[in-house]
């Protein structure tokens, strides 16, 4: 289906070559799924399809035996030219359509204006069902082609071996209303398309935009980190000759050297960060939290409603800067989720020292609605995936048997290799 020209802001159709689409076999009528996709609907359908395909068959073949007299042997095969691609209308509508249409116009051929119609109702019936199937699979350009062609190449020749001018506009009426009525309901079914997959991509726009908020984030308080170390550099750099006596002039200057390199890169990473800054968003005075802190944590959690209990096991031992960061920050956005789609409900912390890694997990036994609302959006779990990702770990995070919620994270204590 082509949906930028179903849609073309102000456009006026081009009838020639909506007519090239139309006639021309091939790429241009690719499958589509014009039926329900629930089963429940799609079944009855094409029952329904298939009913009528088999009642307007036999219904042109005896008609054209009986009441207009065309001989057996080419009842037979004009019949099923007419009617039977109803059967397929609803995936390949334009295939449908072309073998239809030239099932009619071998009829007026064979008939040479003899009675007052051509063709048997029923194969009249099918025609405007298959044009019906066509309007809503096709463009609105391509729809008008069939339009023309139908009334151009099958019932203009209708007239020309006899059939009353009148009778010939009723049909045109009929099948310009079928592609009408066909184009509005393609028209509906693609608009409600688009806006799925708008949604799906504003979706996926705020995925991304959360990861580079998280970043940023990230950014943001591991500049006090690292420029806490630079500063230390510096100033040992600085105190060093004052500190050793009789230093050789060589150690001088390496000490200067090392001063200065550190001095200039804390400028530039204070001048990076402050790039990440949003407008009027002032440096962080206060230190960087990490598990010291996880007491007030876990009471601010209580505070809440929370039910919480923290286990530590192994030797607890220093930390470096990030993992100490980041998994505060894990267990405070976990308990944040706990707070927000399971009030009420019993948390459970558990910080293990590992001999190489440190593993953090939360758990809870609080029912969520929605997978959505168990993840919080999906958000929470960016900023924690982005941060065990920084430092090479592992984070696994989802509901747990029964009822409740895990996250568990394994963070190695070196840089990430």
């Amino acid at each position: 289906m082509n949906e930028p020209d179903r849609f073309a802001p102000g456009g006026r159709p081009r009838l020639l070559a909506g007519v090239r689409s139309a006639l021309m076999p091939g790429g241009d009528d690719p499958a589509v799924t014009l039926l329900p996709e629930r089963k429940a609907l799609r079944i009855p359908i094409l029952l329904l399809l298939l009913g009528l395909t088999i009642g307007f068959t036999a219904g042109s073949i005896a008609i054209s035996i009986t009441q207009d007299g065309v001989d057996t042997r080419l009842a037979w095969p004009l019949g099923v030219l007419q009617a039977t691609p109803l059967m397929f209308a609803a995936r390949w509508p334009l295939a449908a359509w072309r073998v239809a249409a030239a099932g009619l116009l071998l009829m007026v051929f064979v008939r040479h204006g003899e009675g007052f119609m051509p063709w048997p109702v029923t194969a009249i019936l099918a025609l405007i069902v298959i044009l019906f199937f066509t309007g809503v699979g096709a463009d609105r350009q391509t729809t008008l082609g069939v339009g023309a062609v139908t009334i151009t190449g099958v019932l203009l020749p209708a007239v020309l071996f006899g059939m009353p001018g009148w009778f010939a506009m009723i049909l045109a009426g009929l099948a310009a209303l079928a592609l009408t009525f066909g184009d509005a309901v393609g028209g509906r079914h693609s608009a409600v398309e688009e806006l799925r997959r708008r949604e799906e991509q504003h979706r996926q726009d705020l995925a991304r935009q959360a990861v580079l908020e998280e970043r940023a984030r990230i950014a943001r308080e591991l500049h006090d980190v690292v420029a806490h170390h630079m500063s230390v550099i510096a100033m040992q750099a600085e105190a060093a000759p004052y500190k050793i006596p009789d230093l050789p002039d060589a150690a001088r200057q390496t000490f200067g050297v090392v001063r200065d390199a550190a001095r200039e890169a804390l400028t530039e990473t204070r001048r990076v960060v402050g790039l990440l800054r949003s407008d009027g968003e002032d440096a962080e005075r206060t230190p960087q939290p990490g598990l010291e802190r996880l007491d007030d944590l876990v009471g601010a959690a209580r505070r809440s409603g929370l039910s919480v209990a923290v286990v530590v096991t192994g030797v607890p031992r220093p930390l470096n800067a990030g993992v100490d960061l980041s998994a505060y920050r894990i267990v405070q956005e976990s308990l944040s989720n706990a707070s927000r789609y399971a009030p009420g409900s019993r948390v459970h912390i558990e910080v293990k020292y590992g001999a190489e890694t440190l593993a953090v997990s939360v758990t809870d036994d609080g029912a969520r609605s929605t997978p959505e609302e168990s993840q919080g959006g999906g958000h929470g779990l960016v900023g924690m995936r982005e941060r065990v990702t920084m430092l090479g770990g592992g984070l696994t995070a989802g509901p747990q048997d029964g009822a409740g919620w895990s996250v568990v994270a394994e963070l190695p204590y070196g840089d990430p290799a």
